[in-house]
């Protein structure tokens, strides 16, 4: 054993390689310098192993057997060689290369893993104060183990048939490791590693009486040396764990195949939860079981609760459908055969009511229709939206009773939808069932619906009902109500009025209307005044009234209008002879002069003229309902007070009626008539006609559009656009200031409904009375008014100034007053330098689109919100506003510029845009307006 520690200290060898890095002992003393080197070499190629080099075969086994003893007495090589053949005849294999040191190879000669099992209990049996003093006694250990049994000796060497795992890195990154990755030693132990106790030492080799490979280890290495008692033994508790650790990592194994979907699970239902809370949520706000069945509408089937949204996903509008529909009723989806095919939702109410919903999308511009159809005789669809100021200010239908300037300020009952006297009925004379909301949503009723309309500002609801009742909608076009209209919706509320009243009025138009459209803009219309006596006209009246139009010298001459008391009898259609004798010779003069000649017409035909009994006998008149054709119906209109009414309806009434037309124009040289058609109220009111008509107001549409060709300047009331030149004229207008306020009003909400071309009246009002009246009375014929106030007349002048079309009756050269006049002439200087050239301009705008021509203010800009509510101010086209004086004796008022630079039409000033002007001062004989600048202009 002496020996063997002797040479022990001189050669080394280590058992296997990090990177080829690790020095063979017998080759290098100097091992600092050695590391150097291998650091400049790492690419060169590996030097011979030392059982290469030294010619022989490291790979031994050395056992002792039973009888031999061990004692102090050195082993020679041969007798190493000599008791590893006896043990295993395999041939040996050369230690294999980059071996671990730490690694566990199993010996070749073990034979059962019982003898190792006593081997290793018998060793943890030796008390520690053993292990010291072998320390002591023996300076370099080996990886001999001598036990107390005599005869058990085992010498561990790796086993030839085991290939060692090679190491690619250092575990755990133990700080006393004696490499590192870098290949720089580290201060510690050469040849190991401090590891774990368990872990055994090198075993030691010993060839040719010299030691060839010694384990250097500290004292935890001789510890854990101590408590391996051989590498046998080492292997043997190794595979003994391994066999009893098995069954528990297949249960580790199953554990974490359950853990692991446990966390799936978990992880699920925090998604599933997160996305109920959500939903919630939404449904909290949006109403619960509210359902899009169409993109950007949210409609709840159950409560018929509706919302619409903008592109923005913003709310536009928002109600209630069906509100007459009981709450505990359930809806259900409709039969096959109750379903349309062009893919509209169909939900139904049993014995109630049937709903259906479509969708169109035009990009941006989406419609949505709404059709209801009611089930049972007393049911009547309504649906109501809110009118609140979030959900933005509603237009449209018309003027209404008080001659308010938005729906949203109203405040009615139900009312049938129908043209009328606004002072008596709830609606004006021109209609159209159009409505629009300042944020961008609009709703169209299809005309066939017998439509009823409620605003209540208690209860901020707009509401659509479709009801028939005994006159208006008495005409059943369904055999039970039917509500169908659609909502649109885009950008903003301009883009989309454009949209919605999108009509070319240039079909049919021929050249000479074109002129007569500019003639009406250009030139003022003179109305004849005229008294309550029917015989208060006559050819005199007319030739004088011209002659002091052309006196005045200032004004272009333009058409004169005569009322219908140019004929003897309402319906004759042939001039007073009595009151007319040579009315021929005054037309031909006026026509040199000039001017052009108006025929105010009716359809009415009264009960004293020749041609009702011709009418009746023809049956040309409306007759009574449930009764035979040869009754007519009768009713009364202005100064008539029993009349019947032409059956437009009736194919021989249209050639009888122009037939007496073309020839008063071929004889008289009338240039063009005025179709003064009553309202819908003046109609008989058990009325029948040939075909039967969808409203009251269709028979003024189907009248006008059967008499195009005859040529007319202006009609009295209207439900759809007119064919150019006609102008839609205003209802009369008391003369007072309420009066000239009911113009604002009616003009602009005229142009918002799709009336272009208005025809605002006599400056100074129609008639005169001294308060409202509570009764009908649009069957009187009302007096022009006497002179009005001169204050009255140049505010109302001011304001006509900037219509499409001026109206006299009374001619300023009444008043003998320098001061009007003056004020007639400037008013007519703006009108001709900068009111007409404009109103030319946006004519062709018109033409296409049905674009007002005087427009509000929220055309111009319709994102700001100060726009909405202005109804005191005005502009022509894009380019002009005008702010007028509409109370008496006031010299200041506010105005609002919307964006942009203007020049102020009193001053010349410039004024900033996206502003108030307090307390701005407008002389008596000053109108308010301002021109705007082009946008690159500077301030």
């Amino acid at each position: 054993m002496d020996r063997i520690t002797k040479n022990s200290e001189q050669e080394q060898e280590i058992p296997f390689m990090i990177n080829s890095m690790i020095p063979y002992a017998d080759d290098v003393d100097n091992v600092d310098v050695y590391y150097e080197e291998s650091l400049r070499n790492t690419q060169g190629t590996r030097r011979k192993s030392l059982s290469l080099r030294r010619n022989v075969d490291l790979t031994l086994t050395i056992a002792i057997s039973d009888t031999e003893s061990l004692g102090d007495a050195p082993i020679s090589p041969k007798t190493a060689l000599v008791a590893r053949n006896d043990i295993d005849e395999t041939p040996s294999l050369p230690l294999p290369h980059n071996l671990r040191r730490n690694s566990i190879s199993m010996p070749s000669g073990l034979n059962a893993l019982a003898d190792l099992e006593n081997l290793r209990l018998k060793h943890q049996m030796n008390t520690q104060a053993t292990v010291m003093e072998e320390e002591k006694t023996n300076s370099t250990p080996t990886n001999s183990v001598i036990d107390d049994t005599p005869g058990t000796l085992t010498i561990s060497i790796p086993d030839p048939n085991v290939i060692a795992t090679h190491c690619h890195k250092i575990e755990d990154s133990d700080e006393n490791d004696d490499f590192e990755f870098s290949g720089r030693r580290k201060k510690g132990n050469l040849f190991r590693t401090k590891r774990r106790a368990s872990i055994a030492p090198l075993p030691a080799l010993r060839l040719n009486d010299k030691e060839m490979l010694a384990s250097d280890f500290d004292t935890y290495s001789l510890a854990s040396n101590q408590a391996s008692i051989t590498s046998v033994n080492s292997v043997a508790s190794l595979l003994r764990e391994k066999m009893q650790a098995f069954p528990q990592m297949i249960r580790k194994k199953k554990r974490e195949t359950k853990d692991y979907k446990i966390k799936i699970f978990v992880i699920m239902m925090f998604f599933i939860t997160v996305f109920l809370i959500s939903y919630a949520y939404v449904g909290y706000h949006r109403h619960v079981l509210t359902y899009s069945y169409f993109e950007k509408i949210k409609f709840n089937s159950k409560d018929r609760f509706i919302k619409i949204l903008s592109h923005e996903n913003k709310v536009v509008m928002s109600g209630q459908l069906g509100v007459t529909i009981n709450m505990d009723s359930h809806p259900f989806h409709c039969l096959e055969d109750r379903r349309k095919q062009d893919g509209s939702v169909c939900i139904e109410w049993n014995g109630v009511a049937r709903l259906y919903m479509n969708f169109k999308d035009m990009d941006v511009f989406r419609c949505y229709t709404i059709h209801w159809q009611a089930l049972s005789a007393n049911q009547f669809p309504i649906d109501c939206y809110e009118l609140t100021r979030d959900n933005g200010l509603w237009f449209g239908g018309g003027i209404s009773k008080n001659m308010e300037w938005s729906l949203s300020t109203k405040d009615f009952d139900f009312s049938p939808y129908a043209s009328g006297d606004a002072k008596v009925h709830q609606f004006g004379n021109g209609v159209k069932r159009y409505f629009i909301n300042s944020i961008g949503v609009a709703i169209q009723v299809n005309e066939k619906s017998p439509l009823h309309l409620m605003v209540n500002t208690t209860a901020n609801e707009f509401c659509l009902k479709a009801q028939n009742d005994d006159f208006t909608f008495v005409n059943r076009l369904t055999p039970l109500p039917e509500l169908q209209y659609k909502i649109c919706t885009t950008e903003d509320m301009r883009s989309l009025h454009m949209l919605m009243t999108q009509q070319s009025l240039w079909d049919g138009l021929k050249e000479a209307d074109i002129k007569m459209l500019h003639t009406l803009i250009e030139e003022p219309v003179w109305q004849i005044p005229h008294q309550n006596q029917w015989d208060s006209i006559n050819e005199t009246t007319v030739y004088n009234y011209s002659e002091d139009v052309i006196a005045m010298g200032f004004m272009r001459l333009g058409h004169i209008l005569v009322s219908e008391f140019w004929q003897e009898n309402i319906g004759d259609f042939t001039v007073d002879v009595s009151r007319f004798p040579t009315l021929k010779e005054t037309i031909d003069v006026l026509h040199r002069r000039g001017f052009k000649i108006v025929f105010t017409i009716q359809p009415f035909i009264s009960t004293d003229s020749e041609n009702f009994k011709n009418a009746v006998r023809k049956k040309l008149l409306i007759y009574e309902r449930h009764s035979e054709r040869s009754i007519p119906a009768l009713t009364r209109y202005k100064s008539v007070s029993s009349a019947g009414v032409l059956d437009i309806t009736n194919n021989a009434s249209i050639p009888w009626l122009k037939e007496k037309l073309e020839k008063l124009k071929e004889e008289y040289k009338v240039d063009s008539f005025y179709l003064d058609l009553g309202t819908s109220y003046n109609l008989p009111h058990y009325y029948q006609c040939r075909q039967t008509l969808d409203n009251p107001d269709m028979y003024a549409r189907l009248f006008t559009e059967s008499l195009e060709s005859v040529g007319f300047l202006g009609v009295s009331t209207a439900s759809r656009a007119p064919k150019p030149p006609a102008f839609l004229s205003t209802l009369p207008i008391n003369s007072s200031w309420s009066g000239i306020r009911e113009i604002m009003t009616t003009v602009l909400n005229y142009g918002i409904i799709g009336y272009p071309f208005i025809l605002p009246g006599a400056i100074g009002g129609d008639y005169a009375l001294a308060k409202s009246k509570t009764k009908m009375i649009s069957f009187y014929s009302l007096p022009q008014p006497t002179l009005p106030d001169q204050e009255l007349f140049v505010r109302w002048m001011q304001l006509i100034t900037f219509m499409p079309a001026m109206q006299f009756s009374h001619l300023p050269s009444e008043y003998k007053s320098d001061y009007i006049t003056d004020v007639a002439k400037e008013l007519i200087n703006v009108r001709k330098a900068i009111v007409i050239p404009l109103l030319k301009k946006y004519l062709t705008e018109s033409m296409n689109e049905g674009l007002p021509l005087v427009r509000p203010l929220w055309m111009l800009d319709p994102h700001d919100p100060a726009c909405l509510s202005i109804s005191d101010e005005f502009s022509v086209g894009e380019e002009l506003i005008v702010a007028p004086i509409l109370e008496e004796s006031v010299e200041e008022r506010e105005v609002y510029l919307p964006q942009g630079v203007w020049k102020d039409g009193i001053d010349g000033s410039l004024r900033k845009g996206n502003r108030w002007i307090h307390s701005y001062k407008v002389p008596k004989d000053k109108i308010a307006y301002f021109i705007k600048l082009p946008d690159n202009t500077r301030f």
